[in-house]
Protein backbone atom coordinates (compact mmCIF):
# COMPACT_ATOMS: atom_id res chain seq x y z
CA UNK A 1 0.00 0.00 0.00
CA UNK A 2 0.90 3.71 -0.79
CA UNK A 3 0.28 7.00 0.12
CA UNK A 4 0.61 10.24 -1.06
CA UNK A 5 -0.51 13.34 0.96
CA UNK A 6 -2.99 14.32 -2.20
CA UNK A 7 -4.43 12.30 -4.75
CA UNK A 8 -5.98 13.50 -8.07
CA UNK A 9 -8.18 11.57 -10.23
CA UNK A 10 -8.24 12.97 -13.88
CA UNK A 11 -5.10 13.91 -15.90
CA UNK A 12 -6.99 16.21 -18.25
CA UNK A 13 -6.26 19.78 -18.44
CA UNK A 14 -7.86 20.55 -15.12
CA UNK A 15 -5.59 17.74 -13.42
CA UNK A 16 -2.76 19.15 -15.40
CA UNK A 17 -3.16 22.61 -14.37
CA UNK A 18 -3.14 21.80 -10.35
CA UNK A 19 -0.69 19.44 -10.71
CA UNK A 20 1.53 22.43 -11.70
CA UNK A 21 0.96 24.19 -9.17
CA UNK A 22 1.62 21.77 -6.99
CA UNK A 23 4.83 20.95 -8.24
CA UNK A 24 5.92 24.53 -8.38
CA UNK A 25 5.23 24.69 -4.67
CA UNK A 26 6.64 21.83 -4.03
CA UNK A 27 4.42 19.67 -2.64
CA UNK A 28 3.37 15.80 -2.33
CA UNK A 29 0.92 14.41 -4.31
CA UNK A 30 -0.12 11.78 -7.68
CA UNK A 31 -2.33 12.09 -10.35
CA UNK A 32 -4.11 9.05 -11.37
CA UNK A 33 -5.11 8.74 -15.16
CA UNK A 34 -4.32 8.96 -18.84
CA UNK A 35 -2.89 12.59 -19.92
CA UNK A 36 -5.48 13.89 -22.29
CA UNK A 37 -7.28 10.68 -22.79
CA UNK A 38 -10.75 11.61 -23.06
CA UNK A 39 -9.54 14.78 -25.65
CA UNK A 40 -7.26 12.08 -27.62
CA UNK A 41 -10.08 9.61 -27.78
CA UNK A 42 -13.66 11.68 -27.72
CA UNK A 43 -12.84 14.58 -29.63
CA UNK A 44 -12.53 13.89 -33.29
CA UNK A 45 -9.66 14.41 -35.46
CA UNK A 46 -10.07 17.54 -37.30
CA UNK A 47 -11.53 19.73 -34.41
CA UNK A 48 -10.47 23.08 -33.89
CA UNK A 49 -11.61 24.82 -30.41
CA UNK A 50 -13.25 27.98 -29.38
CA UNK A 51 -10.80 29.07 -27.28
CA UNK A 52 -8.07 31.99 -27.59
CA UNK A 53 -4.21 31.21 -26.91
CA UNK A 54 -4.89 33.01 -23.48
CA UNK A 55 -6.29 29.59 -22.25
CA UNK A 56 -3.32 28.13 -21.13
CA UNK A 57 -2.85 25.22 -17.89
CA UNK A 58 0.15 26.83 -15.82
CA UNK A 59 -1.18 28.65 -12.73
CA UNK A 60 2.29 30.52 -12.71
CA UNK A 61 1.65 31.71 -16.12
CA UNK A 62 5.26 30.33 -17.47
CA UNK A 63 4.64 27.33 -19.81
CA UNK A 64 1.96 29.55 -21.66
CA UNK A 65 0.44 28.25 -25.09
CA UNK A 66 2.21 31.68 -26.41
CA UNK A 67 5.07 30.11 -25.27
CA UNK A 68 4.71 26.61 -26.85
CA UNK A 69 3.84 29.14 -30.09
CA UNK A 70 6.76 30.93 -30.00
CA UNK A 71 9.29 27.66 -29.37
CA UNK A 72 8.00 26.54 -32.71
CA UNK A 73 8.84 29.90 -34.37
CA UNK A 74 4.40 30.92 -34.12
CA UNK A 75 3.21 33.61 -33.16
CA UNK A 76 -0.37 33.50 -31.23
CA UNK A 77 -2.33 34.76 -34.03
CA UNK A 78 -0.84 32.00 -36.50
CA UNK A 79 -2.41 29.07 -34.31
CA UNK A 80 -5.97 30.36 -34.62
CA UNK A 81 -8.53 28.51 -34.03
CA UNK A 82 -6.49 26.27 -31.74
CA UNK A 83 -6.57 22.78 -33.76
CA UNK A 84 -7.38 19.83 -31.39
CA UNK A 85 -4.06 18.25 -32.75
CA UNK A 86 -1.79 21.46 -31.99
CA UNK A 87 -3.33 21.59 -28.32
CA UNK A 88 -2.50 18.10 -27.44
CA UNK A 89 0.42 19.08 -28.50
CA UNK A 90 0.97 22.32 -26.31
CA UNK A 91 0.03 19.75 -23.71
CA UNK A 92 2.74 17.07 -24.46
CA UNK A 93 5.02 19.94 -24.14
CA UNK A 94 3.63 21.62 -20.89
CA UNK A 95 3.47 18.12 -18.92
CA UNK A 96 7.72 17.76 -20.69
CA UNK A 97 8.49 20.95 -18.73
CA UNK A 98 6.51 20.45 -15.33
CA UNK A 99 7.44 16.42 -15.60
CA UNK A 100 3.50 15.64 -13.25
CA UNK A 101 3.55 12.56 -10.88
CA UNK A 102 1.42 10.91 -12.96
CA UNK A 103 0.06 7.77 -12.80
CA UNK A 104 -1.77 6.09 -15.71
CA UNK A 105 -3.92 4.00 -14.43
CA UNK A 106 -7.65 4.28 -13.45
CA UNK A 107 -9.25 4.61 -10.13
CA UNK A 108 -11.23 1.33 -9.92
CA UNK A 109 -12.91 2.44 -6.33
CA UNK A 110 -12.39 5.33 -3.94
CA UNK A 111 -13.62 4.81 -0.48
CA UNK A 112 -12.49 6.75 3.00
CA UNK A 113 -12.42 5.93 6.21
CA UNK A 114 -12.38 8.12 9.57
CA UNK A 115 -8.84 9.48 8.57
CA UNK A 116 -7.89 8.87 5.12
CA UNK A 117 -9.30 8.29 1.47
CA UNK A 118 -8.39 4.53 -0.49
CA UNK A 119 -7.82 4.37 -3.48
CA UNK A 120 -7.80 1.05 -5.30
CA UNK A 121 -6.41 1.26 -8.82
CA UNK A 122 -7.38 -0.85 -12.15
CA UNK A 123 -3.80 -2.15 -12.02
CA UNK A 124 -4.36 -3.52 -8.51
CA UNK A 125 -2.37 -0.85 -6.62
CA UNK A 126 -4.03 0.51 -3.42
CA UNK A 127 -3.12 4.44 -2.85
CA UNK A 128 -3.68 5.82 0.82
CA UNK A 129 -4.28 9.39 0.74
CA UNK A 130 -5.04 12.38 3.12
CA UNK A 131 -6.93 14.14 0.59
CA UNK A 132 -8.33 13.67 -2.71
CA UNK A 133 -9.37 16.16 -5.73
CA UNK A 134 -11.58 14.78 -8.02
CA UNK A 135 -11.01 16.43 -11.54
CA UNK A 136 -13.02 14.79 -13.75
CA UNK A 137 -14.11 16.04 -16.96
CA UNK A 138 -17.19 15.52 -19.15
CA UNK A 139 -16.36 11.87 -19.67
CA UNK A 140 -19.10 10.57 -17.29
CA UNK A 141 -22.00 13.01 -18.09
CA UNK A 142 -22.92 13.07 -21.89
CA UNK A 143 -26.75 14.15 -21.61
CA UNK A 144 -29.20 11.81 -23.94
CA UNK A 145 -32.63 13.51 -23.37
CA UNK A 146 -35.18 11.05 -22.52
CA UNK A 147 -37.96 12.05 -25.03
CA UNK A 148 -35.36 11.29 -27.14
CA UNK A 149 -34.43 8.16 -26.66
CA UNK A 150 -37.88 7.14 -26.35
CA UNK A 151 -38.63 8.00 -30.11
CA UNK A 152 -35.42 5.84 -31.38
CA UNK A 153 -34.43 2.41 -31.82
CA UNK A 154 -32.65 1.13 -29.41
CA UNK A 155 -28.75 0.50 -30.73
CA UNK A 156 -29.14 2.84 -33.46
CA UNK A 157 -27.68 6.13 -31.97
CA UNK A 158 -24.68 7.10 -30.55
CA UNK A 159 -23.99 10.26 -28.25
CA UNK A 160 -21.21 12.58 -29.78
CA UNK A 161 -19.12 11.36 -27.07
CA UNK A 162 -18.86 8.49 -28.99
CA UNK A 163 -19.17 9.26 -32.30
CA UNK A 164 -15.63 10.76 -32.90
CA UNK A 165 -14.44 8.31 -36.07
CA UNK A 166 -15.54 9.91 -39.16
CA UNK A 167 -14.41 7.40 -41.23
CA UNK A 168 -16.94 5.15 -40.08
CA UNK A 169 -19.48 7.37 -41.51
CA UNK A 170 -18.42 7.63 -44.93
CA UNK A 171 -21.44 7.31 -47.69
CA UNK A 172 -23.19 7.04 -44.88
CA UNK A 173 -26.76 9.49 -44.41
CA UNK A 174 -26.48 10.48 -40.97
CA UNK A 175 -29.09 12.73 -38.11
CA UNK A 176 -27.64 14.75 -35.91
CA UNK A 177 -29.78 15.45 -32.94
CA UNK A 178 -28.50 19.18 -31.63
CA UNK A 179 -27.61 22.30 -33.03
CA UNK A 180 -25.41 24.23 -31.25
CA UNK A 181 -21.59 24.45 -32.18
CA UNK A 182 -20.64 20.91 -31.67
CA UNK A 183 -23.26 19.85 -33.42
CA UNK A 184 -22.21 21.74 -36.58
CA UNK A 185 -18.82 21.29 -36.48
CA UNK A 186 -19.56 17.81 -36.09
CA UNK A 187 -21.56 17.90 -39.76
CA UNK A 188 -18.80 19.98 -41.23
CA UNK A 189 -15.99 16.73 -40.51
CA UNK A 190 -18.87 14.12 -41.30
CA UNK A 191 -18.82 16.08 -45.08
CA UNK A 192 -15.59 16.27 -45.54
CA UNK A 193 -15.28 12.68 -44.50
CA UNK A 194 -17.39 11.34 -47.18
CA UNK A 195 -21.24 11.17 -45.44
CA UNK A 196 -23.60 11.12 -48.41
CA UNK A 197 -26.34 13.57 -46.32
CA UNK A 198 -25.96 15.11 -42.62
CA UNK A 199 -29.02 16.36 -41.47
CA UNK A 200 -29.77 18.74 -38.06
CA UNK A 201 -32.59 19.05 -36.41
CA UNK A 202 -32.95 21.34 -33.70
CA UNK A 203 -35.67 23.51 -32.15
CA UNK A 204 -34.88 26.72 -31.95
CA UNK A 205 -33.25 29.39 -34.61
CA UNK A 206 -30.36 28.73 -36.79
CA UNK A 207 -27.35 30.23 -34.66
CA UNK A 208 -25.06 33.13 -36.13
CA UNK A 209 -22.30 32.37 -37.55
CA UNK A 210 -20.10 34.57 -35.65
CA UNK A 211 -16.76 35.01 -33.70
CA UNK A 212 -17.72 34.24 -29.91
CA UNK A 213 -16.40 37.33 -27.70
CA UNK A 214 -14.56 35.43 -24.22
CA UNK A 215 -12.90 38.68 -23.42
CA UNK A 216 -14.95 39.37 -20.64
CA UNK A 217 -14.64 36.22 -19.09
CA UNK A 218 -10.76 35.87 -18.02
CA UNK A 219 -11.43 38.94 -15.25
CA UNK A 220 -14.53 36.78 -13.64
CA UNK A 221 -12.59 34.01 -13.53
CA UNK A 222 -9.21 35.35 -12.11
CA UNK A 223 -11.90 37.08 -9.71
CA UNK A 224 -12.27 33.33 -7.97
CA UNK A 225 -8.58 33.63 -6.66
CA UNK A 226 -9.10 36.31 -4.34
CA UNK A 227 -12.49 36.02 -3.92
CA UNK A 228 -13.54 32.40 -4.45
CA UNK A 229 -16.95 32.88 -3.04
CA UNK A 230 -17.94 36.09 -5.11
CA UNK A 231 -19.98 33.98 -7.10
CA UNK A 232 -22.22 32.08 -4.81
CA UNK A 233 -22.48 35.33 -2.78
CA UNK A 234 -23.76 37.69 -5.84
CA UNK A 235 -27.06 38.11 -6.36
CA UNK A 236 -29.53 35.51 -8.06
CA UNK A 237 -30.04 37.38 -10.97
CA UNK A 238 -26.30 38.53 -11.25
CA UNK A 239 -25.19 35.04 -11.37
CA UNK A 240 -28.04 34.69 -14.20
CA UNK A 241 -26.85 37.69 -16.06
CA UNK A 242 -23.27 35.75 -15.97
CA UNK A 243 -24.93 32.19 -16.93
CA UNK A 244 -26.92 33.60 -19.70
CA UNK A 245 -24.46 35.70 -21.36
CA UNK A 246 -21.97 32.44 -21.54
CA UNK A 247 -24.88 30.72 -22.41
CA UNK A 248 -25.39 33.40 -25.31
CA UNK A 249 -22.14 32.75 -26.35
CA UNK A 250 -21.34 29.48 -26.73
CA UNK A 251 -25.04 28.55 -27.90
CA UNK A 252 -26.65 31.49 -29.89
CA UNK A 253 -23.36 31.49 -32.26
CA UNK A 254 -21.51 29.04 -34.29
CA UNK A 255 -17.38 30.23 -35.08
CA UNK A 256 -17.75 31.68 -38.59
CA UNK A 257 -14.79 29.16 -39.99
CA UNK A 258 -17.42 26.69 -39.88
CA UNK A 259 -19.90 28.38 -42.28
CA UNK A 260 -17.75 27.53 -45.42
CA UNK A 261 -17.19 23.91 -44.74
CA UNK A 262 -21.08 22.77 -44.45
CA UNK A 263 -21.83 22.43 -48.55
CA UNK A 264 -25.84 22.89 -49.13
CA UNK A 265 -25.73 19.79 -51.29
CA UNK A 266 -24.62 18.00 -48.24
CA UNK A 267 -25.36 19.37 -44.91
CA UNK A 268 -29.16 20.15 -44.63
CA UNK A 269 -30.70 22.53 -41.92
CA UNK A 270 -34.28 21.45 -40.08
CA UNK A 271 -34.44 24.62 -37.37
CA UNK A 272 -37.74 24.48 -35.36
CA UNK A 273 -38.29 21.20 -35.42
CA UNK A 274 -38.14 18.45 -33.44
CA UNK A 275 -38.19 14.24 -34.34
CA UNK A 276 -41.22 12.96 -34.10
CA UNK A 277 -40.45 9.58 -34.78
CA UNK A 278 -37.67 7.08 -36.20
CA UNK A 279 -39.24 4.06 -37.82
CA UNK A 280 -36.68 1.02 -38.79
CA UNK A 281 -36.64 -0.18 -42.31
CA UNK A 282 -36.17 -4.04 -43.36
CA UNK A 283 -33.07 -2.46 -45.17
CA UNK A 284 -31.92 -1.16 -42.12
CA UNK A 285 -32.33 2.57 -42.96
CA UNK A 286 -34.38 4.73 -40.92
CA UNK A 287 -37.22 6.79 -41.89
CA UNK A 288 -37.33 9.71 -40.25
CA UNK A 289 -40.39 11.94 -39.43
CA UNK A 290 -39.73 15.81 -38.06
CA UNK A 291 -42.27 18.06 -36.26
CA UNK A 292 -42.51 19.68 -39.48
CA UNK A 293 -43.61 17.02 -41.65
CA UNK A 294 -40.72 16.87 -43.01
CA UNK A 295 -39.52 12.54 -43.86
CA UNK A 296 -36.13 11.07 -45.39
CA UNK A 297 -34.11 8.14 -44.79
CA UNK A 298 -31.15 8.13 -43.20
CA UNK A 299 -28.23 5.45 -41.76
CA UNK A 300 -27.17 6.64 -38.33
CA UNK A 301 -28.06 9.14 -35.58
CA UNK A 302 -25.72 11.13 -33.35
CA UNK A 303 -26.88 13.07 -30.48
CA UNK A 304 -24.75 16.04 -30.17
CA UNK A 305 -27.44 17.34 -26.97
CA UNK A 306 -24.52 17.98 -24.91
CA UNK A 307 -23.43 17.14 -21.01
CA UNK A 308 -25.34 17.39 -17.97
CA UNK A 309 -22.84 17.05 -14.43
CA UNK A 310 -24.73 14.42 -12.27
CA UNK A 311 -21.98 12.92 -9.56
CA UNK A 312 -23.74 9.64 -8.96
CA UNK A 313 -22.65 8.49 -12.50
CA UNK A 314 -18.85 8.47 -11.29
CA UNK A 315 -18.14 4.57 -11.31
CA UNK A 316 -15.57 4.85 -9.12
CA UNK A 317 -17.16 6.62 -6.08
CA UNK A 318 -17.80 4.15 -3.41
CA UNK A 319 -21.26 3.53 -2.35
CA UNK A 320 -20.30 4.96 1.33
CA UNK A 321 -18.62 7.72 -0.02
CA UNK A 322 -20.95 9.31 -2.70
CA UNK A 323 -23.72 9.01 0.19
CA UNK A 324 -21.72 11.79 2.19
CA UNK A 325 -21.73 14.25 -0.83
CA UNK A 326 -24.41 16.86 -0.31
CA UNK A 327 -25.79 16.90 -3.67
CA UNK A 328 -27.84 20.31 -5.54
CA UNK A 329 -29.32 18.74 -9.22
CA UNK A 330 -26.27 16.28 -9.33
CA UNK A 331 -23.81 18.75 -8.70
CA UNK A 332 -21.57 18.17 -5.28
CA UNK A 333 -22.12 21.34 -2.97
CA UNK A 334 -18.92 22.70 -2.88
CA UNK A 335 -17.48 25.31 -0.14
CA UNK A 336 -15.01 28.27 -1.27
CA UNK A 337 -12.44 26.19 -2.01
CA UNK A 338 -14.10 23.74 -3.77
CA UNK A 339 -14.41 21.29 -0.71
CA UNK A 340 -17.25 18.55 -0.45
CA UNK A 341 -19.48 17.94 2.51
CA UNK A 342 -16.35 15.01 2.57
CA UNK A 343 -13.69 16.84 4.53
CA UNK A 344 -10.26 16.35 2.15
CA UNK A 345 -12.78 15.55 -0.76
CA UNK A 346 -12.60 18.55 -3.57
CA UNK A 347 -14.17 18.54 -6.88
CA UNK A 348 -12.69 20.91 -10.22
CA UNK A 349 -14.09 21.20 -13.12
CA UNK A 350 -17.44 20.67 -14.67
CA UNK A 351 -19.10 19.22 -11.17
CA UNK A 352 -17.71 22.98 -9.41
CA UNK A 353 -19.93 25.23 -11.90
CA UNK A 354 -23.29 25.06 -9.75
CA UNK A 355 -20.84 26.91 -6.72
CA UNK A 356 -18.59 29.07 -9.26
CA UNK A 357 -20.04 29.27 -11.66
CA UNK A 358 -20.35 28.12 -15.50
CA UNK A 359 -17.15 29.09 -16.49
CA UNK A 360 -15.94 25.18 -15.13
CA UNK A 361 -17.19 23.79 -18.17
CA UNK A 362 -14.39 25.55 -20.14
CA UNK A 363 -11.08 25.22 -19.61
CA UNK A 364 -10.58 28.86 -19.15
CA UNK A 365 -11.21 28.15 -15.48
CA UNK A 366 -8.35 25.59 -15.07
CA UNK A 367 -5.85 28.03 -13.52
CA UNK A 368 -8.19 29.76 -10.73
CA UNK A 369 -9.52 26.23 -9.60
CA UNK A 370 -5.75 24.97 -9.47
CA UNK A 371 -4.54 27.92 -7.39
CA UNK A 372 -7.73 28.03 -4.86
CA UNK A 373 -7.61 24.14 -4.39
CA UNK A 374 -3.86 23.85 -4.36
CA UNK A 375 -3.67 26.63 -1.55
CA UNK A 376 -6.57 24.98 0.48
CA UNK A 377 -5.08 21.94 -0.22
CA UNK A 378 -1.48 23.16 1.40
CA UNK A 379 -3.12 24.90 4.24
CA UNK A 380 -2.11 28.27 2.92
CA UNK A 381 -5.77 29.47 2.98
CA UNK A 382 -8.26 29.70 6.14
CA UNK A 383 -10.62 27.67 7.38
CA UNK A 384 -12.95 27.37 4.50
CA UNK A 385 -16.96 28.98 4.42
Amino acid sequence: MQHTPLLIVGAGPFGLALAAYLQHQQAGYLVVGKPMEFWQKHMPAGMYLRSGTDWHLDPDNVFTIERYAASRGESPDSVMPVSLEWYLGYTCWFMDQIKPNIRETYVQQLSKDEDRFTALLTNGTVIQADQVVLATGFGYFPHEPEPVKALLPTGRYRHAVDAVDMAAYRDKRVLLIGGRQSAFEWAALLAEAGAEAIHLTYRHHTPAFAEADWSWVSPLVDRIVDEPAWFRNAATDEQETHRYRLWAEGRLKVEPWLAGRLPADKVFLHPQTQLQSAKENPDHSLTITLSSGETFLIDDIILATGYQVNINRLPYLAPGLLAQIDQTNGFPQLNTVFESSVPGLYFSSFPAGNDFGPFFGFTIAVRAAAQVIGQAATGKLPAAG
